[in-house]
């Protein structure tokens, strides 16, 4: 069976996620499933759920970004880093990835979806320092809340936020994270959840702020 013949079909809440964007959405998608197993960016059980599980997953998230600049830390395939640019073109995006294969995957998806408001960075985050700082962060499949806030951080703006997608045990890692939320001081950590109201499975979002000037 051809990877395109696996593959989820789009489904319409789709064109509600990504309006006149779409297209570009649709490329990406395209793209990653003729070749993102090849190039070890995704599995093949990912294939069967690719647009829920992942496209609209991470598109649902756009509305928390604000228009700035937005680092998106261990971006890998891209998602939700590729999926937020298209998704908003009035926010500037730094894709940080420390794996050359997967920077290659990105430089090429930014020149193939006309991304102007993308940049790409190979860095570890533990080595990036952007300037100016970031207006806000986010990371997918990373690490525990309690690894990301000492990574991510020291990337924000005074005020500035974490986004970070999570998955159902987004309130245990908060707890579990309560030392390093006291260390840096973090303000209105909470979980949301985004998705349901469109009928698609619940992204949650751990969002914190760091203290202002």
């Amino acid at each position: 069976m051809k990877q395109s013949e696996a593959a989820e079909v789009e489904p319409a809440v789709a064109a509600t996620v990504f309006g006149d964007r779409l297209p570009l959405a649709r490329a990406f998608t395209d793209d990653l499933v003729r070749r993102g197993e090849e190039l070890g960016l995704i599995g093949p059980l990912e294939l069967p759920r690719i647009w829920s599980r992942h496209i609209v997953n991470c598109g649902v998230i756009a509305p928390l970004l604000r228009p700035g600049l937005v680092g998106d830390i261990g971006s890998g395939a891209g998602l939700p880093g590729i999926v937020l640019a298209i998704a908003r073109p009035d926010v500037s995006f730094v894709l940080v990835e420390p794996m050359e294969r997967r920077v290659a995957w990105l430089d090429e998806q930014v020149v193939l979806l006309g991304l102007s408001n993308v940049s790409v960075v190979r860095a570890r985050a533990e080595e990036f320092r952007p300037e100016p700082r970031l207006d806000q962060v986010t990371a997918r499949a990373v690490s525990a809340f309690s690894k990301l806030i000492p990574m991510c951080a020291p990337l924000l703006r005074p005020g500035g936020e974490m986004v970070l997608m999570k998955g159902a045990g987004a309130a245990g890692e908060i707890a579990a994270a309560e030392k390093a939320i006291r260390r840096y001081k973090l303000q209105d950590v909470a979980v949301v959840e985004l998705g349901e109201s469109l009928g698609v499975d619940v992204t949650r979002v751990v969002t914190a702020r760091v203290p202002g000037a």
